[in-house]
């Protein structure tokens, strides 16, 4: 069962963590940031294959730890827009901008890539 949300602690040897409720960036987990599980605060990919829990699974996560992980998502959002300064309008013009040309940007990373 989910408990709380929380960011999870940091493998230093970045190894895949599949399941469980301990690291940050694991995959198909519970409470942690990750990728792929439920109750979490928000995405973390670690690089690593994505495990997904089913829907079923996701919908019974009680509502107070889906408005927890939401708060808390929001507040390290903010921390980060700070950290960077930059505020929530300019975030909200930049992913404008930049959600215009995502697949554009993503098309010449991959081309860049290829000629390496």
């Amino acid at each position: 069962d989910v408990s709380s949300p929380k960011h999870g602690k940091v493998d230093p040897a970045n190894m895949p963590h599949v399941g469980g409720n301990m690291w940050a960036g694991g995959t198909g987990g519970r409470d942690t940031a990750g990728l792929g599980g439920k109750g979490g605060p928000y995405r973390l990919d670690a690089g690593h294959r994505v495990y997904q829990v089913s829907q079923a699974e996701k919908d019974a996560v009680p509502e107070e730890v889906k408005r927890a992980a939401r708060e808390m998502g929001e507040k390290a959002f903010k921390q980060r827009l700070k950290e960077i300064q930059m505020s929530e309008y300019d975030a909200s013009t930049y992913e404008r901008f930049s959600g215009a040309v995502r697949r554009q940007v993503q098309s010449l990373r991959i081309i860049l890539d290829n000629l390496q």
